[in-house]
């Protein structure tokens, strides 16, 4: 009887969804300069002293125009050893990015039809259009931290210092949604 239900508690225990993460969403503040992990609309911890684009942020965000794209966004992948120390990737360009592109006439209708068969196939969407890619979260590397707390300084993703980014790793898993207003 002890065995049975032991078994019963372990499968129990893995086959819930944990409530401490199944809330976690990231909240990044393009004006203020501040990334805050958010458990539902409860913060759990804010990063201050962040880098973005160069050229701040905007909706409509195209490839090399150094600013962070506005919008929702989820992590779809990481690299652990990237130039800028670790890399969380996102599944930028998303749907809402793409249709707002192609209303603009900023992609052609080929480019947004790509975009979105990667999308409904369940895959990161290509990053090579128009609209840039390889966005995402990532710290400093071996880069200079007085220009990193004096300047934005990235193409378009989000910095932190690396020992910051250590502290954020353990929330940002593929599919945590990154809000960036």
């Amino acid at each position: 009887m002890y065995r049975k239900l032991l078994i019963l508690i372990v499968f129990l225990v893995f086959s819930l969804p944990s409530s401490a993460h199944q809330d976690i969403w990231i909240n990044v503040d393009t004006e203020n300069l501040t990334l805050a992990v958010m458990n539902g609309e409860a913060i759990e911890v804010v990063f201050d002293n962040i880098a973005i684009g160069r050229f701040g942020a905007s909706k409509a965000r195209m490839k090399n125009d150094d600013r962070t794209p506005l919008g929702s966004f989820r992590i779809g992948w990481i690299k652990e050893k990237s130039q800028y120390y670790r890399f969380y990737g996102f599944n930028y360009p998303t749907r809402e990015v793409a249709d707002l592109a192609l209303a603009e006439n900023r992609i052609d209708k080929d480019t947004w039809q790509t975009i979105i068969n990667a999308i409904e196939a369940g895959r990161i969407p290509p990053q090579n259009t128009p609209l840039g890619g390889y966005l995402g979260i990532h710290g400093i590397g071996k880069g200079d931290r007085k220009v990193h707390e004096q300047f934005n300084w990235t193409n378009g993703c989000i910095a932190l210092t690396n020992e910051q980014l250590d502290k954020l790793s353990k929330w940002l898993k593929p599919g945590v949604l990154v809000e960036i207003r």
